[in-house]
C-alpha cells in the first residue's frame, strides 16, 4: 500500500505542470488581434433602406452602388444638358460614408472634353447627392466605421 501511496504522490507532482496557466498581457493580447485585423474590409457596406432586406453581402453592396449611380445618372438626365459633340465618358467619383452616414464626394476623375462639354459638371454631381435617401455606414465589428469607395458613373450624350 506504501508504494501505492508514493506512486500516487508522485504522480499528482508530475501532472501539476499541466495545470499551469501561461500569462498573458493585455498588450500582448492586442498586438496579436491587431496582425490579424483585416483593415480594409468590412463585416457590411453601407446601405440604403431598399438594401436592408438583402442578405448576402454582396448583394446590399451591390444594391447600395445601383442605387446611388441611378439617383445620380437620372439626376443628371433630368437637367436636360447640352452638348455641341458627342460624350462617351465614365466618371469615376471617390466617396467617404462617415460613421454617422454622411456621404461626401472626395475627388472626380472627369475626361477634359466632358469638363468643356458640361463645365459644370462637378456642381451638378454634388447637387445630385442633396436628395439622396438617408445612408446607413458600414459596420465593422458592430461598430459603425467610415468607409471610402469609388463608383463609376457613364456619360452619354449625343
Amino acid at each position: 500500500m506504501k508504494f501505492y501511496s508514493i506512486f500516487l504522490f508522485i504522480l499528482l507532482l508530475a501532472s501539476c505542470k499541466y495545470f499551469d496557466v501561461k500569462k498573458t498581457s493585455s498588450e500582448a493580447i492586442l498586438n496579436n488581434e491587431l496582425k490579424t485585423f483585416n483593415w480594409n474590409a468590412v463585416d457590411e457596406y453601407p446601405s440604403f433602406i431598399k438594401c436592408d432586406s438583402l442578405s448576402a453581402k454582396e448583394d446590399r453592396k451591390n444594391c447600395f452602388q445601383h442605387i446611388l449611380t441611378n439617383h445620380v445618372w437620372a439626376f443628371l438626365k433630368n437637367k436636360n444638358l447640352v452638348v455641341t459633340r458627342d460624350i462617351n465618358d465614365t466618371l469615376m467619383l471617390q466617396f467617404i460614408v462617415t460613421k454617422n452616414g454622411i456621404l461626401e464626394l472626395t475627388d472626380i476623375e472627369i475626361d477634359s472634353t466632358t469638363k468643356q462639354e458640361i463645365t459644370n459638371i462637378k456642381e451638378l454631381l454634388l447637387k445630385s447627392l442633396d436628395s439622396l435617401p438617408k445612408i446607413y455606414p458600414a459596420i465593422k465589428r458592430g461598430q459603425q466605421v467610415t468607409t471610402t469607395f469609388k463608383l463609376p458613373v457613364i456619360i452619354n450624350a449625343e
